[in-house]
């Protein structure tokens, strides 16, 4: 059943469209060096036989806040918004109800991190990198997203049409992104990028004028740009300096057993086209254009 949204909502999500159209393809080999293996049947993944935090419960964690569009209100129990609607999605794969799922707060900067976890798996927009898969573990992806430059509209930073129109320019990014280090390593400014905590303390010095611009990835700047800032305008989309497509996967810790039934799910829930239906939801709209910047 899709869910009412109010009209701002559905302005970002005509935004979105393009975005998600451009970037639902990744390449084969590099989900082949991130995923992992994949359990050989549903026989193999019965809930009371599975290595979970707490018996009979999946441990979901994200961070707090968590932004739309991937969730929504704050509440990633809801079920809505892209990222809590894949999270129940899986479950529900799994044979989990919905109240066998527990959310807990996990911040960003902490996943990436070797050790213990109090999670059977996070979801919170976390790229598969070689670096991170040193010493956490990777689902197979479960969406590809570009980066995005977002500046307030009449700003020099609006009229850049090139990564090397932006080399002279205040940039900054939530510390510990993927955002972060597209700026250093792709648009190599001139000036180090301000290292934020978070995307509201990014989406504050932009208006504040303490940045020319910022960058996440490509839904997040189209809601911002679309919804939560509206004198902003999205510059333009690139891709990260290797040239290939972005992927978010479930984290896991290393050596988590539990990983090749969730990506048995996951394989499921592609093939069934369940993704494809969530994804279409909360992130497509098929309307807007947005530029490339080489």
């Amino acid at each position: 059943m899709r869910l009412l949204r109010d009209h701002r909502t559905l302005v970002a999500l005509a935004a979105i469209g393009l975005a998600a159209a451009a970037t639902s393809c990744s390449p084969e080999d590099e989900a082949d060096d991130n995923t992992g293996e994949v359990a050989e049947s549903a026989d193999e993944c019965a809930v009371e036989d599975l290595p979970l935090k707490e018996e009979g419960v999946l441990t979901i964690g994200t961070d707090s806040p968590a932004y739309e569009p991937w969730f929504v209100d704050n509440d990633p129990s809801n079920g809505k918004g892209f990222e809590s609607a894949v999270a129940y999605a899986v479950a529900e794969e799994m044979g989990f109800a919905k109240d066998d799922v527990k959310w807990i707060k996990v911040g960003f900067n902490s996943l990436a991190k070797p050790g213990d976890k109090d999670f059977d798996f996070d979801i919170n927009q976390v790229s598969i990198s070689p670096e991170r898969d040193k010493v956490v573990d990777f689902s197979e992806g479960y969406y590809s997203a570009a980066q995005a430059v977002i500046a307030l509209k009449g700003s020099p930073a609006a009229e850049a049409t090139s990564l090397d129109d932006l080399k002279d320019l205040k940039l900054g990014a939530q510390t510990g992104t993927t955002s972060l280090t597209a700026i250093r390593d792709t648009i190599q400014p001139d000036e180090d990028p301000a290292v934020l905590d978070d995307t509201n303390v990014a989406k504050q010095q932009l208006q504040n004028g303490q940045l020319d611009a910022i960058v996440a990835d490509l839904p997040t700047a189209l809601y911002i740009s679309a919804v939560e800032i509206p004198d902003s305008t999205l510059v333009g989309q690139f891709q990260v300096e290797s040239g290939q497509t972005e992927e978010f996967g479930l984290l896991f810790e290393q050596g988590n057993e539990l990983l090749p039934c969730v990506n048995l799910a996951l394989e499921n829930l592609k093939e069934d086209g369940t993704l494809a239906d969530i994804e279409q939801q909360w992130l497509s709209a098929d309307v807007v254009s947005v530029p490339e910047l080489q």
